[in-house]
């Protein structure tokens, strides 16, 4: 089995209603021709009105949409359920509550074993931090902060690398001086609107929904911060849908 993890920066019908490039490459990596695609809301605390945008989304797409509540369990079997489905789409919100409640209720190891059999990961927000060893949350008040995360991908990662609060850049900052300080490790950065595609554990592609959106790798060396500019594949000159 081919395992495969599709972190988001940003995007997806969530954050870019009319642009269905991302959730349109998820959808084509499975080999289903009318795949199963469960939306997992719990970093939003399964909000209402963020599940109706996906239903809404993707009953648009050549897919069979569900979604999986914690609060409202689909079924008495959450293993069973979630083995069912080609593609588990995470959401975006807290990623401390999102890891906190998967580990109460053991989804953290269901969707690792879904993972080794195959069925496509993907999210964006703390949908995409959430696959990593370790990364950069605003989860908590007051500011950023490392936590540590499932672990099924290497290094650390930040999210909206390029996303801004009144025209400052806010987690590109944030995430330079946690591994500056060495709170986090050496990892990957991604824009709003960039996907990056594991096969394993091993970076496979990187593509985008924006012109001039990019991902980074960022490290640390001789007490400075050294970041490089990944160029990723804009899927609107794309053949890979």
């Amino acid at each position: 089995m081919t395992s495969q993890i599709i972190a988001m920066g940003g995007g997806g019908f969530s954050m870019e209603p009319d642009n269905p490039l991302l959730d349109s490459y998820i959808l084509a990596q499975s080999s289903s021709d009318k795949p199963k695609v469960c939306f997992v809301p719990t970093a939003s605390g399964d909000a209402d009105g963020y599940v109706k945008r996906f239903y809404a989304a993707f009953n648009e797409h050549t897919c069979i949409p569900s979604h999986l509540s914690l609060y409202a369990p689909p079924s008495q079997d959450l293993e069973d359920f979630v083995m069912d489905k080609d593609i588990i789409y995470v959401g975006g919100g807290s990623t401390r509550n999102l890891l906190t409640l998967w580990k109460e209720w053991g989804l953290d190891q269901i969707l690792a074993k879904a993972w080794n059999q195959g069925i496509i990961l993907a999210g964006l927000s703390a949908g995409s931090l959430c696959w990593y060893e370790e990364g950069i949350t605003d989860s908590n008040q007051g500011g950023y902060s490392s936590i540590r995360c499932l672990g099924l991908l290497p290094g650390s990662h930040s999210p909206h690398y390029d996303n801004t609060n009144q025209g400052n850049y806010t987690y590109k900052p944030a995430y330079r001086k946690l591994i500056e300080n060495r709170d986090l490790g050496q990892g990957i950065a991604a824009d709003d609107g960039v996907a990056l595609h594991y096969v394993g554990k091993k970076l496979h592609k990187i593509v985008s929904s924006r012109r001039n959106a990019f991902a980074y790798q960022v490290s640390l060396t001789d007490q400075s911060v050294i970041e490089k500019r990944l160029e990723p594949y804009y899927l609107g000159e794309s053949d890979l849908l």
